[in-house]
């Protein structure tokens, strides 16, 4: 088969590939009809990620119709369309009782041996995001094997379109948790660091839940102009606006939002002590998409944080949140939670995911998908994949090609 593997920072390439095969009697087979590439994605595509290895196939965004089910699966069949968490989680466990899946105790086969420290647990294993989370083949590919797969696919209707369906892998149940978690309700005024795909999945669940201002902070015109027309966000420019916190603090009579979402992460464009800290390993993630998050946020508010940070931060002020009485929640998306619900507001038309995206592409032309997501070109929000190779046919259940 064709998939899209990682060859080095700034080097994805389509390459032929074996086949999947069936591993464990819960396994099955997918043949992907869409997927999609993650910011999250770009972290790995920019060589910031440790535990890629040459060879390793991307993507954690994805769904497709089963081709072949183990002994053991009950909860889907062959012939059956499905949307795939980007957790794999074993549904048994401790936390997974809980309802706790990115916290999985048994599907990361690394868990336990990173830094050679045994009290070590990364979390549950992920599609396509390196050795760290289990090494499991991703789903940019126009197959691959969904272990565990009583617990994560998630059957949708045929009436539903690839597009609408897709971003319930990974984007869509991101954003709503962050809402969540932020404790969104009607009235509420929020700021959201970020007007990426997460950001924008945020807004969309922020105003679905009654949100009654959001402030969204970027330095891209056309991601900040789109947030506007299509959620009705205050768009503030960072590269325009020295102290966006400031800003924000004077539009809610000096007291600060009731809640701050950072939808940016570890890769904020930091300052230069910040820059040279990173270089040089001692710092893992810029903090300066939390510092502005902590000064925006009023006192007893909540800051949530869906944005993926590593390692150490820089200027973190602690005392800043003590003094306000911040609520901090953040951590891997809990999806298979979160899909049921999603898909029923889909269905019911309170959430239009499918609104962000701007390109289309084979999946032979993923490469040229990543350059141009990761260098902001022709305006790009999301790319979708769609597998093109003569098993596939490059056709899909939601007519991806022909928007393209």
């Amino acid at each position: 088969m064709k998939a899209l593997t990682y060859q080095g920072t700034l080097d994805v390439r389509v390459e032929n590939v074996p086949d999947p095969i069936l591993e464990e009697a819960d396994d099955i087979i997918l043949r992907v009809t869409a997927t999609a590439i993650c910011g999250s994605d770009l972290h790995m595509y920019r060589g910031k990620i440790p535990g890629l290895e040459a060879g390793d196939i991307l993507g954690h965004e994805f769904m497709g119709i089963v081709e072949d089910v183990g002994p053991a699966v009950t909860r889907v069949k062959k012939g059956d369309r499905v949307v795939v968490p980007f957790t794999i989680s074993c549904g048994h466990c401790f936390f997974c009782e809980k309802e706790l899946f990115s916290a999985c105790e048994n599907t990361n086969p690394a868990r336990g041996t990173i830094m050679n420290k045994k009290s070590i647990r990364s979390g549950a294993g992920m599609f396509g995001y390196t050795h760290f989370y289990g090494g499991y083949d991703g789903g940019q590919s126009e197959y691959v094997r969904v272990p565990k797969a009583n617990v994560g696919p998630l059957v949708v209707p045929d009436i539903l379109s690839d597009d609408k369906v897709l971003f319930l892998s990974d984007i869509l149940p991101t954003g709503y948790q962050a809402v969540v978690n932020a404790g969104v309700t009607h009235g509420s005024t929020v700021a959201i660091f970020g007007a990426g795909p997460v950001g924008y999945m945020a807004a969309a669940c922020a105003r679905m839940l009654g949100a009654e201002r959001i402030f969204m902070i970027d330095h891209h015109p056309y991601r900040l102009d789109f947030a506007a027309q299509t959620y009705g966000v205050i768009p503030i420019n960072f590269d325009q606006v020295d102290d966006p916190a400031e800003v924000i603090i004077e539009a809610t009579d000096y007291r600060g939002v009731d809640a701050s979402i950072d939808a940016i992460g570890f890769e904020a464009k930091g300052s230069l002590v910040e820059t040279v800290l990173a270089n040089i390993k001692l710092e893992g993630s810029s903090g300066k998409a939390l510092r502005q998050a902590i000064a925006a946020t009023r006192r007893g508010g909540t800051v949530s944080v869906p944005g993926v940070y590593a390692g150490f931060i820089h200027g973190f002020l602690f005392g800043d949140a003590f003094e306000k009485g911040l609520t901090f929640k953040m951590g891997q998306t809990h999806v298979q939670h979160f899909m049921p619900e999603l898909l029923e507001h889909i269905a019911a038309g309170r959430l239009e995911p499918e609104v962000i995206i701007s390109h289309h592409l084979p999946l032979s032309e993923a490469a040229r998908g990543y350059k141009i997501f990761n260098d902001k070109m022709e305006s790009c929000r999301k790319v979708v994949l769609t597998p093109d190779g003569p098993r596939n046919g490059g056709a899909t259940a939601g007519g991806l090609l022909s928007q393209g």
